[in-house]
């Protein structure tokens, strides 16, 4: 082989080589995500300072490549079909073929052979490499990227130009790289990064349990009226020291004369027992503040804004009539986040649905049925506008008593305690065979 066939086959490799660049930075480019990038450049990665650069102007960086993969491809289809027919028309004629047909035969092979070579190594495989490490392809590509947009910056302007009077002339606007997630996106984002090991089980359910945030409402997980435990102002110094040994709680709500629909403030016990150790009487020891109300249909996070506005982790939650329905601490806020807070208080405090067997779960009377609708599978009718599993029982029966029943097609619910008309705990039990239909709802 002399040395100008030699010139030309490299020649011809450093055109697929280029169209292999282009391709491989334009769709690496795409793909990147832009956070990491953000990332890196803030750890102080040169590679990933150009990048931002790069993603700042990315419709001229993306016609930058554009013209690199035109301008190698006519190349190739130009000079590379015409040295490759060169090579094959004298091994064409050693076959005996007819003259008249070489030319013709010679050419479609050229054709062929150089776009196998520019589809495969210029096209598909460095695509393919871009798409799966979009990351490094981007970092490894930014600095002769950028050294070359600003080379051909006048060719990229006078086309890019041309390109965005086109776009705009139909009404739309030239790409960017600055396109939000949805929060179905992002879900599905984190589902992924779990799966492929980004994030452990953990942090995947904080992220889920964040988006699920918005979506509650106080009365979803405030602690009902009939189990709010309060102080009276009215009270004796031995009827308060009772209270405090029998709860041990550390803020309790304050009414008058315990009407718990006249609450006035909250009393800090660890206040009360700074000023216990010299005043020695808990009467007068009843420092009130202030604390917010908020109606039962308020978004936990307005909830949470209005304990942050007044400083304090409890509020109480009204009704519609204007009556106190329950009230939500601080607590059960950060538990919808981070699940269960328990500290050296909780020792007899048990888990909301608890396993007991294969077939059988303990339930609180306060479980949202959309829980278990999600967890289990479990259908509920005549469920519209009832929240908890304790309120759909009451629904077939006001008057349900300990060891009752309600079923459904898969699952028997039994009152196992009961407080006056709040349901407190439930049994749960899965049918080993599902019912063909519930005969009876209430047994």
């Amino acid at each position: 082989m002399d040395s100008i066939h030699l010139w030309n086959i490299l020649l011809i490799i450093l055109l697929i080589a280029f169209a292999a660049f282009f391709v491989g930075a334009e769709f690496a480019v795409v793909k990147v995500r832009m956070s990491r990038i953000e990332q890196l450049a803030s750890e102080g990665n040169r590679s990933a300072l150009l990048v931002q650069k790069i993603l700042a102007d990315l419709d001229y960086y993306l016609s930058t490549c554009q013209l690199g993969i035109t301008v190698t491809a006519l190349g190739l289809g130009w000079f590379g079909a015409e040295m490759v027919e060169d090579w094959l028309a004298p091994f064409l004629l050693e076959l005996n073929i007819s003259e008249s047909f070489v030319g013709i035969l010679a050419l479609i092979a050229a054709f062929a052979l150089v776009t196998f070579f520019y589809v495969v190594f210029g096209e598909l495989a460095p695509r393919s490499i871009a798409v799966q490490r979009a990351e490094q392809v981007t970092l490894a590509i930014a600095q002769p990227l950028y050294a070359i947009g600003k080379v051909m910056k006048p060719f990229v302007w006078i086309l890019a130009g041309s390109a965005k009077i086109v776009l705009r002339a139909f009404g739309v606007e030239p790409a960017g790289h600055g396109k939000a997630h949805s929060e179905e996106e992002l879900k599905i984002i984190m589902t992924q990064s779990y799966k492929s090991g980004e994030i452990n089980q953990t942090e995947l359910s904080y992220m889920q349990n964040i988006f699920a945030f918005d979506e509650r409402v106080a009365k979803d997980i405030m602690l009902p009226r009939t189990q709010m435990e309060t102080l009276s102002q009215d009270m004796t110094h031995d009827e308060l020291l009772e209270e405090l040994r029998e709860h041990q709680y550390t803020r309790y709500p304050i009414t008058e004369k315990g009407d718990k629909d006249d609450i006035i403030g909250f009393v800090n016990v660890k206040e009360m027992l700074t000023l216990y150790t010299y005043r020695e009487d808990l009467t007068a020891c009843l420092v009130v503040h202030d604390l917010p109300f908020v109606h039962d249909n308020a978004p936990i996070q307005d909830v949470l804004l209005a304990m942050q506005q007044n400083r304090v982790h409890m509020a109480i939650i009204i009704d519609e009539y204007g009556g106190t329905a329950g009230m939500i601490t601080m607590e059960d806020i950060l538990e919808e986040i981070v699940g269960d807070i328990r500290d050296e208080f909780d020792e007899d405090e048990v888990e909301d649905i608890r396993e007991i067997d294969a077939y059988r779960y303990m339930l609180s009377g306060r479980v949202l049925l959309e829980e278990l609708e999600e967890r289990f599978g479990i259908e509920f009718e005549e469920s519209e506008d009832i929240d908890t599993i304790g309120g759909w029982m009451q629904t077939y029966d006001t008057e349900i008593a300990e060891g009752e029943s309600v079923q459904t097609e898969t699952h028997t619910f039994t009152v196992q305690e009961k407080d006056n008309h709040t349901i407190i705990q439930v049994l749960m039990t899965r049918h080993v065979h599902p019912l063909p239909e519930a005969e009876e709802n209430k047994k």
